[in-house]
């Protein structure tokens, strides 16, 4: 049964993030280091057991963030999940394949791009030094990371080395490596040219840029209410839009769905509840989330703003109200658990008025007007 107390352990404030400069093995390049790394939700595919995890509770997928000075590369690596980086702040060169096939794409500001599993990537920070992404990963267990030979080879020379089992040992801190110890084992040429080509133009289809987004005007059905205005735009996977026409960019099979959600001064969403979890992050303003537990509702408030952007890890099943107290509008990502359409659960005071202003869902669950529904039931 959920409390107010479990509701307010969910909260997560960007000022209380902490981060691991040495998640992996590439902080002993210079040309990587320092790099930041994030763990939200889950503990992602760090490297390091002292990586700090501000949510370790299991929700079908994990949320990450990362942020490198300007100049500095995170080295090619791959991952047998999806990978999906969010940018909120800054300029990154995302770049994918080896030498001397590297191809990139730029994302800025509110572009997300989906890497493929089985495919080796790597980035580079060309905006501001304080730039910073989020990253989903599919799946509670990911399986790991698979770095190329190039950072393992240059970090083995440095002195810092890679275990068979994963454990990072570094002999310029005095840390023994036991003779005859297995260390790993990079993908050899001949593996890597077997992998999987992706062109610019294949990689390009799978960025979805902010200003391209479609914004629905009847994602919700409380969307033509008074006072609520809330609209959906979707990214990856099916989210929780019910306008029948929306579709998102890309609709492979990621583990967890991405969407935008605006609302404008003043606005809100509705009292609903989801039966997947689902974690909201704020982008642009202030947001009012109001969670009922079994011992009475909670409020948080979640900001986002240049300096950090605040989350919160809804639970399933609980009934929630979002609302936007400020005088702008406010912006947030939503990452919904599953790659099945998510299906609101309205309150009975939403239904009812929806109906009386002529908007009810089909028996698809899309927002419809009431008279075409009503008139196909005879």
């Amino acid at each position: 049964m959920t409390t107010r107390a479990a509701l307010a352990e969910r909260f997560i404030p960007f000022a209380s993030l902490r981060s691991s400069t040495e998640a992996f093995i590439d902080y002993a390049l210079p040309e990587c280091t320092p790099k930041f790394n994030y763990a939200l939700i889950g503990s992602g595919v760090a490297q390091n057991p002292n990586q700090p995890v501000s949510l370790r509770e299991p929700h079908g997928f994990q949320v990450g963030g990362v942020s490198l000075p300007h100049g500095k590369v995170n080295p090619p690596h791959l991952h047998f999940t999806c990978e999906v980086f969010i940018c909120t702040r800054g300029l990154w060169r995302m770049q994918w394949g080896f030498a001397p096939e590297v191809l990139h794409a730029d994302i800025g500001e509110g572009d997300l791009i989906s890497i493929p599993t089985w495919i080796y990537r790597g980035f580079t920070n060309i905006g501001v030094d304080d730039g910073f992404m989020f990253t989903a990963l599919g799946g509670d267990r990911t399986g790991g990371i698979l770095w190329g030979p190039g950072p393992i080879a240059a970090a083995a020379k440095l002195g810092v080395f890679l275990t068979a089992q994963g454990r990072i040992v570094d002999t310029r801190r005095g840390e023994p490596l036991a003779p005859g110890t297995p260390l790993y084992e990079p993908m050899g040429a001949a593996e890597i040219a077997a992998l999987r080509r992706y062109t610019h133009a294949q990689m390009a289809a799978r960025v979805v840029r902010f200003a391209s987004l479609q914004w629905s005007a009847h994602g919700l059905l409380d969307t033509p209410l008074p006072g609520c205005g809330a609209q959906l735009a979707a990214a990856v996977g099916l989210g929780m839009n019910e306008d029948r026409d929306a579709l998102a960019p890309l609709v492979d099979a990621h583990g967890v769905s991405i969407e935008w959600l605006r609302i404008p001064p003043g606005g809100r969403l509705s009292r609903h509840r989801l039966r997947e979890k689902q974690v909201l992050v704020a982008k642009v303003g202030e947001i009012e989330l109001e969670v009922e537990a079994a011992d009475g509702a909670a409020t948080f408030r979640l900001q986002g703003q240049a300096s950090g952007w605040d989350s919160y890890a809804l639970p399933a099943d609980l009934w929630r109200t979002l609302r936007n107290p400020g005088r702008t509008e406010a912006l947030a990502v939503l990452m919904s658990a599953g790659d099945q359409r998510k299906r609101i659960e309205w309150d009975a005071a939403v239904l009812s008025a929806a109906a009386a202003a002529g908007w009810l869902r089909d028996a698809n669950g899309c927002v419809a007007p009431r008279r075409f529904v009503e008139r196909a039931q005879g």
